[in-house]
């Protein structure tokens, strides 16, 4: 005889601070939980809150309204289908928690153990661990665990913990934000805990954008083989409902196949009776995993979606330059809001060249989106009438060129001030790097759509979009061409920086593997190039910090990732 555990895995977007409308998303997919037949519905990590609330949960009221919240969703659990709902518990303390509901009440709460504090995670700031231990619920004749995101993580920590003390599921409900690769090794480190355990493991993740954090879904179910019995989509929301098997033999072939002794069942809850199904196993096929490249600009549309939106939004400027960087980040704005929501402005200087201008036309027309001309020469002029008594007997240098760059922020923001539109910024992780920016000029604006993409990233992501579409949306001419600011004559980026393909490793090795400067030299690498590059990114801090956040899609972004004092002599 084998007893199954219908699941709903319910991947939703909640928002920060959104109460009420968080309430309305739980709902509405609980009630398409109920009516695929679910025994049990799981939400993310936090869901009633949204992930991270950060300093929201310093406000007492907040933290009082999210009860009530829960409540409310606990309330609406009338029928078979039982729930688990992340949110902000507290008594003295507060704890990132799961409310078990069912039955119209909250029938028991598992409080998060690990509490990560590296990386983008700060809970240690905010709660408290867990001490006491858990208890197992028996949802429709199945004994069920509970475990909070980097609780997994540990391979003695509550997956193993719930296995040992009886449970035949364990359920792992999570916050985990993207980063390239990271569904590899979610799905990788669960399989080897449903195996290590014997017992499956519902994994179900937030989706969506928080700011500069990115939420990819991707939730699964592993079995106590380790392969994947089911998977959602990444990138959207979700309800995977799907029959988790558990063999009725099987808690005691896992004491037999354990070379140690069984821990002390733990406590088991009542939640909800079993009953008959006789309907045929429930098994969705797995949603394939998107290709690396793709995985990225997914990442990139939703986060701008999502912050566009969810900031109250409805349209966005860019300036258009003609290069890739502008380019890219005007495609992934049309996918992101549709090309009638993107506004693009062509800026051209004295020192524009005459295929910038075509080439940012051709862009906007194969883009579909409005586009206007602004040539800033009148402001230019003004700028450098203006300053020349200031600056009489001294020769002209990057002080003239950033001016430039300045009236075009200024342009973009008077826009965006009389249009409400959000100003998107067009920087690289490369260029934000090394400082290859102009403050208060090309660095003004809402959101930084590419600035954890590399250089050579972003034009293997026009690549790959040109691809997918079957034609050039990024005129191939753009991605051919020298890049170049083009702030005085015949300029190209080589001029002042090493060849691209270089910088982005030497970033890579600076930045996100935090090697020092000897230890770069020591892998090969000229010791003046390593000296001059890793010197303009500890320089161009002060940048970053006012620079407007944007997509993390590395393992270690600019903003909340690398946090680098300002005033820093170690070199």
């Amino acid at each position: 005889m084998v007893t199954r555990l219908r699941v709903a895995a319910c991947q939703i977007d909640s928002v920060v601070g959104d109460l009420a409308g968080n309430v309305e998303r739980i709902l509405a997919a609980l009630a398409e939980a109920e009516a695929g037949g679910a025994d049990l519905a799981v939400f993310p990590e936090l869901a009633v809150t949204g992930y991270p609330p950060e300093d929201l949960l310093l406000k007492t009221g907040f933290v009082t309204e999210n009860r009530e919240a829960l409540e409310k969703i606990a309330a609406a659990t009338t029928g078979h289908c039982a729930a688990v709902v992340g949110f902000v518990d507290s008594d003295r303390e507060l704890y990132n928690a799961a409310a078990i509901c069912a039955d119209g009440a909250v029938r028991g709460v598992y409080r998060k153990r690990l509490l990560p504090n590296h990386s983008v995670f700060d809970e240690q700031r905010y709660f408290a661990p867990r001490t006491a231990p858990p208890v197992l619920y028996d949802i429709a004749g199945v004994q069920v665990g509970i475990s909070i995101c980097e609780d997994g993580w540990d391979p003695t920590g509550a997956i193993a913990e719930a296995a040992a003390g009886g449970a035949d599921v364990v359920v792992n409900i999570n916050a985990s934000p993207y980063h390239s690769g990271k569904q590899a090794e979610r799905e990788a480190m669960f399989g080897t805990r449903a195996a290590d355990a014997v017992c499956p493991v519902v994994y179900v993740n937030l989706v969506g954008g928080q700011d500069e954090l990115v939420f990819d879904g991707g939730s699964f179910v592993a079995g106590p083989d380790s392969h994947l019995i089911a998977r959602s989509p990444q990138f959207v929301e979700h309800t995977l409902v799907v029959d988790v098997e558990i063999p009725s033999s099987f808690r005691a072939r896992l004491a037999d196949a354990r070379d140690r002794p069984v821990a002390e069942r733990l406590e088991v809850v009542a939640v909800s009776e079993s009953i008959e199904r006789d309907d045929a196993l429930l098994v969705p096929p797995l949603a394939p995993v998107l290709d690396p490249l793709d995985e990225i600009y997914e990442a990139l549309v939703v986060g701008t979606r999502d912050y566009v939106r969810k900031n109250g939004f409805d349209d966005v400027v860019i300036g258009l330059s003609g290069g890739v960087d502008s380019a890219l980040v005007a495609v992934i704005a049309a996918d992101a809001l549709g090309a009638a929501h993107v506004h693009g402005v062509l800026m051209p200087s004295r020192f524009s060249s005459d295929h910038s201008v075509t080439h940012a036309e051709a862009l906007a027309t194969n883009l579909g989106i409005d586009h206007r001309t602004i040539p800033i020469e009148p402001a230019h002029r003004a700028f450098l009438e203006m300053l020349e008594p200031s600056f009489e007997g001294l020769d002209p240098d990057t002080t003239e060129e950033n001016v430039q760059s300045r009236v075009r922020g200024v342009t973009l923001m008077a826009l965006s001030n009389k249009f409400a539109w959000m100003v998107l910024t067009t920087g690289n992780k490369t260029e934000s790097a090394v400082g290859y920016t102009t403050l208060y000029g090309d660095t003004a604006g809402g959101f930084a759509v590419i600035k954890d993409i590399p250089k050579m990233t972003v034009y293997a992501l026009c690549r790959r979009r040109n691809e997918r579409a079957g034609r050039e949306l990024v005129p191939g001419s753009i991605l051919t061409k020298a890049p170049s600011a083009e702030l005085r004559p015949d300029q190209t980026d080589d001029q002042s920086l090493p060849a691209y393909p270089l910088l982005d490793q030497l970033i890579e090795l600076y930045v996100e593997q935090d090697h020092t400067a000897a230890e770069i030299v020591a892998m090969g690498y000229d010791t003046d190039v390593v000296a001059r590059i890793t010197r303009l990114v500890d320089l161009a801090e002060y940048k970053r910090r006012q620079s407007p956040p944007g997509v993390r899609v590395s393992r270690k972004a600019f903003g909340k990732d690398r946090r680098l004092p300002i005033t820093n002599r170690y070199r």
